[in-house]
């Protein structure tokens, strides 16, 4: 009886032992998985700020840990950023990270404050950002601001990018009429309630065959060739 005892003694630290093991290399393996770093970073939807300015703001520019970096850290870290509207990440295999950013663009920039007017509603101090969008000469009437404003996130952004000039012009019959200067050398006027017909501008450039002029989309629409 004493041998048998014994036998089933070893058996138990046999097992024992095993299930130590077992234990030690599921945590091993979960130490290693736990810090293996981020290998590959994505950035989609950004055309004003640069992947650089979102990996850094986003605070993985080292490249940290896959598994212990959260969406709602990097979505955290990132809502500050006055150009940055919305954020979506998305982890996939081999390590790899997605970050959709979705932009508050620039709709102008006002002349007479040197602030730059956001999709978003909100006005910033104007930075490296605003070169190239198109600048407000003079004030608003402060009962047409907000919906100017509104119409302006009407047009389309590759629209947008070719206004180089916004002037408010109004006149005794419509108090929302406005000068756009485009930087192709065509000026187009256009009036609150049809701020969207201007999307339609490149559709428009083939029937002028090459001419400048003014394009009044304010009421009707007719061009009128300007003298050389």
């Amino acid at each position: 009886m004493a041998k048998v005892i014994k036998k089933r003694r070893k058996l138990k630290i046999v097992a024992v032992l095993l299930f130590l093991l077992i234990l030690f290399g599921i945590g091993f393996v979960g130490y290693v998985l736990l810090d293996m770093p981020i290998r590959n970073i994505l950035i989609k939807g950004n055309t004003l700020l640069k992947d650089q300015e979102i990996i850094e703001q986003a605070g993985i520019e080292d490249y940290p840990s896959f598994l212990r970096t959260t969406a709602h850290k990097i979505k955290k870290n990132l809502s500050d950023n006055p150009y940055i509207g919305s954020v979506k990440v998305h982890k996939q295999f081999f390590n790899k990270l997605v970050i959709e950013i979705e932009e508050n663009l620039i709709l102008y920039i006002d002349s007479t404050t040197n602030q730059m007017m956001l999709s978003s509603g909100e006005s910033i101090a104007s930075d490296e950002h605003s070169i190239g969008h198109a600048f407000l000469i003079n004030e608003v009437a402060e009962e047409y601001k907000q919906e100017f404003i509104e119409r302006m996130n009407e047009i389309q952004p590759e629209i947008l990018q070719k206004v180089s000039e916004i002037k408010y012009e109004p006149t005794e019959l419509d108090q929302g009429r406005f000068l756009f200067t485009m930087s192709d050398g065509n000026y187009v006027y256009l009036t609150l309630t049809k701020f969207k017909n201007i999307n339609y501008y490149e559709d428009v450039l083939p029937q002028l065959e090459g001419k400048k002029g003014i394009l009044y989309l304010d009421s009707g629409n007719h061009f009128e060739i300007m003298e050389d």
